[in-house]
């Protein structure tokens, strides 16, 4: 399994074959955590303008987290979900809709029935723009 860098905003150069396109794509990637990694996976992967996604780690320290470490609750990683976008066709605050039609903002210790650090919420922002689309997204829900 990839494990996430948070470095969640690089941009890069990608041929989409999928698509058929032969033109490169410029993409920008974005980085939520929302409870278990592979129950918000699915709707990401639904979504029109999303190359790809990536579960794994965010926001701790230890290097090569495995998945038992992390369940072990004694890092601060939270299980993550990296989404590699086209900002063409789908946005960073269309992506943080769907983010919050995944989770319960309302709930501090976890997720639904998932408790524990690992499984709180968290926006992982790249820069000041998104940091103020996050906050604006999340004023909006509460």
């Amino acid at each position: 399994m990839k494990f996430l860098l948070c470095a969640a905003s690089m941009l890069a150069l990608i041929v989409d074959l999928v698509s058929g396109q032969t033109s490169p794509v410029i993409t920008k990637t974005a980085v939520f955590a929302g409870g278990c990694f592979w129950c918000i996976q699915p709707a990401f992967d639904k979504a029109q303008g999303v190359i790809r996604t990536t579960v794994g780690y965010c926001g701790g320290t230890e290097p090569n987290p495995s998945y038992e470490l992390v369940g072990s609750e004694k890092t601060k990683y939270r299980e993550s979900i990296e989404i590699v976008y086209d900002p063409v066709r789908i946005s960073f605050a269309q992506l943080l809709d769907i983010y919050w039609r995944q989770i319960d903002p309302t709930q501090s210790d976890g997720q639904f029935t998932d408790i524990g650090p690992s499984y709180r919420a968290a926006i992982f922002y790249a820069d000041a723009n998104e940091k103020k689309i996050a906050e604006e997204s999340k004023a909006k829900v509460a």
